[in-house]
C-alpha cells in the first residue's frame, strides 16, 4: 500500500475507531490515543499492507484498547498487594505481554490474532493480505522470538 492510499484509508476508518475504542473505554481522549496508536502501528508497516485497512485496523485498535484496559487494572496501589515469593500467573502474563510489545507490529498482531481471539489462519491471512503459509511461518518465528526474549528476561 502507498503512502497515500494509506493516508486516505486512515481518514476513512478513523471515526470507525475511535467509536470501536470508545466502546472499550468510555472514555474519548483515551479513545482517540488508542486509535493514534493504532494508526501509528499501521504506517510503521503500511507498505506491507493491502486495502481494505479496516479490517486489520479494527483488529488493532481492538487488541490496543483491551491493553489499555488490562493496565488500568494492574495499576493498584503496592500495599494492596500481597507480597509472594513465586510470580503469580498474572505477573507471568504481564512479563510475556510486554515482551511481547518489543516484537514488531506484524508479529505482534499474528500472536494476538491467533492465540488471544482464537482466529483460524485463513482468517489471518485474510486479513494482514498474506498466504496462510506465510502467516504460519511469521507465527512460527514470533513465538521463538517470544520465547527466547522471555527466557531472557527471566534469566531462565
Amino acid at each position: 500500500m502507498t503512502s497515500e492510499e494509506f493516508k486516505q484509508e486512515a481518514q476513512a476508518v478513523r471515526h470507525q475507531l475511535i467509536s470501536q475504542a470508545q466502546r472499550y473505554l468510555g472514555d474519548t481522549d483515551e479513545a482517540e490515543d488508542v486509535v493514534q496508536d493504532a494508526l501509528l502501528r499501521l504506517w510503521q508497516m503500511h507498505s506491507e499492507l493491502q486495502t481494505p485497512l479496516v479490517r486489520m485496523a479494527m483488529v488493532v485498535t481492538r487488541n490496543l484498547s483491551i491493553d489499555r484496559l488490562r493496565k488500568r487494572r494492574y495499576n493498584e496501589p503496592l500495599d494492596a498487594i500481597a507480597s509472594e515469593e513465586e510470580p503469580s500467573v498474572d505477573d507471568r502474563t504481564e512479563r510475556l505481554l510486554a515482551v511481547m510489545e518489543s516484537l514488531p507490529t506484524l508479529q505482534q498482531t499474528i500472536l494476538r490474532m491467533r492465540h488471544m481471539e482464537a482466529m483460524e489462519m485463513s482468517e489471518i491471512a485474510e486479513i494482514v493480505g498474506s498466504t496462510e503459509v506465510a502467516v504460519r511461518k511469521a507465527l512460527s518465528r514470533a513465538r521463538q522470538a517470544l520465547r527466547e526474549k522471555y527466557l531472557t528476561m527471566n534469566n531462565v
